[in-house]
């Protein structure tokens, strides 16, 4: 008696399941972030010339006190720090 195999598919569920791993690495791949930057945005990251000027003072600043050659005035100060705590 010869018994011949009927027209079944060939079953490897090893296969199967390397190609769902391979088809959900494909799909994340084909995910991706985006972003965008509105206009107004961009105009806010722009320096204004107020912040500018700031920057340069501060530079300079960093130089006097680098170079030894900033002197505070302690009277000023002093005259300073009384104003804002009398305004509180």
């Amino acid at each position: 008696m010869k018994i011949e195999r009927f027209n079944t598919p060939a079953v490897n569920p090893y296969r199967n399941q390397q190609m769902k791993v391979d088809q959900a690495k494909q799909t994340n791949q084909l995910k991706t972030d985006k972003l965008e930057i509105s206009s107004e945005a961009k105009k806010l990251s722009t320096a204004t010339p107020i912040e500018t000027e700031r920057q340069q003072r501060v530079q300079q600043l960093k130089a006097q006190v680098q170079s030894g050659d900033y002197q505070v005035d302690a009277k000023e100060l002093a005259s300073s720090m009384l104003s804002y705590y009398n305004k509180l």
